[in-house]
This record gives C-alpha cells, sequence and structure tokens, in this order.
C-alpha cells in the first residue's frame, strides 16, 4: 500500500466514528484551509481574468459592471456558504455535488446534477483550452506574424500540453507547489496587463464607453454579461474542493471562501477595471490582445497565461479525473505502469474530445456566456438555495423559507434568458466565423 492511499484510509478510518466517507480513489481531508484557499484563488484568478474587461465591462458600461461584479461577489459567497454548510448534512460527507444532491433529493437529482456539473466543467475546460491556445498564438504572432499557424494549431498543442500536465499529477491534493507556481503566474501576467493597460490609458486620453449596437443588441449582450458575472466566480466543484480540507470542513471551508471572495478577488477587480478604463468599448476579450510594450514582456506575459491555464484546467477537471479513477478502481502508487496507461488513456481521450470541441468553435466569451447560463446558475444559485431549503425546512423561518423561494425563481429566470442570450451570441459568431476559425 502506497502512502497516500495509506493516508487516506487513516482519515476513513477516523472520520467513520462519526460521519459515513464514501469510497474514493482521491486523497480526502488532507489539505488545510489556506492551501484549500489558493485553489480557489487560482480558479477566480486565472487566464480567464483577461477577459472580463471586454466579456463584462465593455457591455454592462461602468455603472452596470463595477455593481454587478459587487453583487455577484456577496451573492457568490452566500451561494457557497450555503453549499459548504450542507457538507456533512445528515451525518455523511457529501465529497462530491452530485451525492450532495442525491442525498437530499434522491437517485434521479443525482444524475441531473451529475449532468450538469459535467457539462458545466467540460466547458469550463474547453474555455481554458481555448485561452491557452490564444495566449501561445499571441506570442507566436508577436515574432512571426505570417499566418502560417492559425489559432487551431496552438489550441491543439494547448490540449497536448494540459494532457501531459494530467498523466502527471494524480488528483488535487497533488497540485501542493504547482498552485505556488500557479500563483506566480498569475501574478505576472496580471502585473503586465495592469501595467501596460495604465500606460496605454495615460497616453490615449480620449476612449469611448458607451455601451455599442443596437438595442435588442444591447439587450442581448447585457443579458449575457450577466452569465459572465457569476461565471467569473464560481466554481461548479465546491464539495469536491471541501473534500480535499481537513477537518473541521466546514470551519475550514469558510476561512478558505472568506479569503477568496475578499482578498482573492482584489487582483480580478483591478485587471478588469483597469483594462476597461484604458481601452474602453474598444478593449479586447483577451486583454493582452490590447495592451502595447515591449515585446518580451508581453511575450512572458501570454506564456504565464498559457502554463497557468494548463494548471487551473486540472483543478476544474479533476471532478471527472474522480469519477473515473473510483470507478475504474484505480489503486496504488499513482506512478505505477498500470494507473499511469490509465491515466494517459482515459485522461487523453477526454482532453482530446475538449480541444477538438475547443479547436472546432473557439468563441470564449460565447463559452463563458453559455456555461454560466445553463450550468453556473442551476448548480451555484438555484440547487444551493433550493437544498438548503430543502435540507433546513424545520429550522426556517416564513421569511428565511420566502427568501430561498425567490432566489431560486429569480435565478432560474435568469438562467433561462442567459441561455437564450448565450445561443443567439454563439448563432451570430457562427455565421461570421467558420468553424475552426482563426479568430
Amino acid at each position: 500500500m502506497d502512502t497516500s492511499e495509506a493516508r487516506n484510509r487513516k482519515v476513513l478510518a477516523v472520520e467513520k466514528t462519526d460521519l459515513e466517507v464514501p469510497e474514493t480513489a482521491h486523497q480526502i481531508s488532507s489539505d488545510s484551509w489556506f492551501q484549500v484557499a489558493f485553489v480557489l484563488t487560482t480558479g477566480i484568478n486565472s487566464a480567464y481574468v483577461l477577459g472580463y474587461s471586454g466579456t463584462v465591462m465593455v457591455p454592462l458600461g461602468w455603472i452596470g459592471g463595477v455593481v454587478g461584479l459587487i453583487l455577484a461577489t456577496g451573492i457568490s459567497l452566500y451561494a457557497n456558504a450555503l453549499i459548504a454548510k450542507l457538507h456533512e448534512f445528515g451525518g455523511k460527507r457529501h465529497i462530491r455535488y452530485r451525492d450532495l444532491a442525491g442525498f437530499i433529493y434522491g437517485r434521479k437529482m443525482y444524475r441531473v446534477t451529475w449532468g450538469l456539473q459535467y457539462v458545466n466543467l467540460f466547458m469550463i475546460n474547453c474555455g481554458f483550452i481555448i485561452l491557452a491556445g490564444s495566449a501561445l498564438k499571441a506570442v507566436y504572432v508577436l515574432f512571426r506574424d505570417d499566418s502560417l499557424m492559425k489559432l487551431p494549431h496552438f489550441i491543439a498543442i494547448a490540449g497536448v500540453v494540459c494532457a501531459i500536465f494530467a498523466i502527471g499529477i494524480p488528483h488535487l491534493s497533488a497540485l501542493g507547489i504547482w498552485l505556488g507556481v500557479s500563483t506566480i503566474f498569475s501574478i505576472i501576467y496580471i502585473i503586465v496587463a495592469i501595467v501596460l493597460s495604465v500606460k496605454d490609458g495615460v497616453n490615449k486620453p480620449e476612449r469611448d464607453y458607451n455601451i455599442q449596437g443596437s438595442s435588442i443588441n444591447k439587450l442581448f449582450t447585457i443579458t449575457g454579461a450577466a452569465a459572465n458575472l457569476v461565471f467569473a466566480f464560481n466554481t461548479g466543484m465546491l464539495p469536491e474542493i471541501q473534500a480535499t480540507v481537513k477537518q473541521p470542513v466546514v470551519k475550514n471551508m469558510m476561512k478558505a471562501l472568506y479569503f477568496q471572495f475578499t482578498v482573492g478577488v482584489l487582483p480580478m477587480y483591478a485587471v478588469a477595471f483597469i483594462g476597461y478604463w484604458a481601452y474602453g468599448s474598444s478593449t479586447s476579450t483577451y486583454l493582452l490582445n490590447s495592451v502595447s510594450g515591449p515585446l518580451w514582456v508581453k511575450a512572458l506575459a501570454n506564456i504565464s497565461a498559457f502554463l497557468q491555464s494548463v494548471i487551473s484546467l486540472h483543478i476544474f477537471a479533476s471532478p471527472t479525473y474522480e469519477y473515473m479513477d473510483t470507478k475504474y478502481g484505480v489503486k496504488g502508487s499513482p506512478l505505477a505502469f498500470k494507473n499511469l496507461l490509465f491515466r494517459t488513456v482515459a485522461r487523453g481521450s477526454y482532453l482530446a474530445v475538449s480541444t477538438l470541441l475547443s479547436a472546432l468553435l473557439p468563441f470564449l466569451g460565447d463559452f463563458m456566456s453559455l456555461t454560466g447560463a445553463i450550468s453556473t446558475f442551476p448548480l451555484t444559485f438555484i440547487l444551493a438555495n433550493h437544498m438548503y431549503l430543502v435540507a433546513m425546512n424545520d429550522k426556517l423561518s416564513l421569511v428565511q423559507k420566502l427568501w430561498h423561494w425567490l432566489n431560486v425563481c429569480f435565478f432560474g429566470l435568469m438562467s433561462l434568458a442567459a441561455a437564450i442570450a448565450a445561443v443567439r451570441l454563439i448563432s451570430v459568431d457562427s455565421k461570421n466565423f467558420h468553424v475552426f476559425a482563426d479568430v
């Protein structure tokens, strides 16, 4: 028995005296709240932050963008706290989102939640591959703007690198030092984006902050941007992340969430607001395409964004990897030949499909909107409020029950509206660009 498996069984034996813990091939209760906070902060300050100036601020403008981001921060903290507090509901640890939903609603909802979560994480990972490919293309264009290699080629390269990393890192807790490396990469591209945006903004006093388009176009883009707001703050895999934190799991997870939604959001705010201030309505959906500065600085920022996207993708793919590893009975040392071979085939196949779809439809902003609409809204806001309502029904006052029902109805309508807007955006972009487009 290898060290990690022995530790995991020891944890299970200790916790089963009080709580039932589902079987899993991955480690649980092994990480400090601070490491979990870094996992959450890595997600919120991934290379996606380079798109929020263009995908959130441009459609919403100053008032809508600033107020929207602040409101989304508070609402997301509240919704995630509801999920975190249900982690040990009913005398059982719910280490997967679908397990929690299945325990509260039954087997049918277990499958529905797993489907929603799978779609959510799959589309987030497609977005990361598009981001990584865009960053590589940006480096290429800096030095050789000859159009010999196009975005789909760079997306394919990004997919291969993501697969190599996925094979080498067996589970979420094994990221370890890579979280620190990811933070360094994030600091690099965030500082470069801020500094070069400020420089450009100072030297370009005139810019347009008006929301562009006709009235109907504005309506759809604003609705789509609302989905981007919730996409920015939420993982759709909080129970899976909470499963890795040491006891007491609820208290430690709340510490991690408070860190994420206070200190963790500040870099994201800075990039979104300063990027929009510098370029106004002309801000690119990938901010590093808008900035001007020394080639080596821009190359460093783009390479950092590429590498950070690879690490972030692994975080969001971990529930899928855990499912495959547990279902097919992966045991023993992660470096054992049979386990390496399994990860190569299983994870390589998953990322091959993700990479193909990313190259086929490389519209990053649209991916963010659609993901937020069809999966992040239901998982993070609708289900969170309704599960808490059902689980704590006897302990809630009439006002509290009405509050949760109001949230369920409001976010249900928002999810429907955002899905319609996102599908329209993809339809429009699909007409403007062919498949495997070089955007």
